[in-house]
């Protein structure tokens, strides 16, 4: 853990350091999101989603970057890549019920590729606090933003279905 941890904190540093000038505006449609939708926060009866726990993040902010986050969460692979045609489909589902445009999904992505690059969450955690239930899943976590800055334009495309 201690060895790959350095090695994403240099890596990151130095996309910290070349894309800097990529930092997004604030903002976007606002309205009510969960806060922390992700697979564990669903409950299941069979196969089918029966309920969503965990509210206390409930709040106003921008929508569409709840949705980004979640399909960050729920369609990363183990070696940090995002399984795109899921992607695909489960905004192309988003964009159809929420009546999102592809310029606000397009937004939130970069919202959240920038948050993604910034976030440390899990070493703060792990380092600080003593806590390491988020160690499984740093591996895959701390990849993700190398690739998603590799693969910008795709995933962009994966969740607006429009070339940049």
């Amino acid at each position: 853990f201690d060895e790959l941890a350095g090695h994403r904190l240099l890596e990151r540093r130095e996309l910290l350091e070349r894309h800097a000038d990529r930092r997004p505006p604030r903002g976007g449609c606002v309205g009510w999101v969960h806060g922390d939708f992700h697979p564990f926060n669903l409950l299941y009866k069979g196969d089918a989603p029966a309920a969503i726990v965990d509210w206390d993040r409930l709040g106003v902010q921008p929508r569409a970057e709840e949705a980004v986050r979640a399909a960050a969460i729920f369609f990363v692979r183990p070696d940090g890549a995002l399984d795109l045609p899921k992607v695909r489909a489960y905004a192309h589902a988003y964009r159809r019920a929420a009546r999102a445009t592809p310029s606000e999904l397009a937004a939130a992505v970069h919202r959240v590729w920038w948050e993604r690059l910034n976030d440390f969450w899990m070493l703060r955690w792990h380092y600080e606090r003593g806590d390491t239930r988020a160690d499984p899943q740093f591996p895959a976590a701390s990849a993700l933003a190398v690739w998603w800055t590799r693969e910008y334009d795709a995933v962009c495309e994966a969740f607006t279905e429009c070339a940049l």
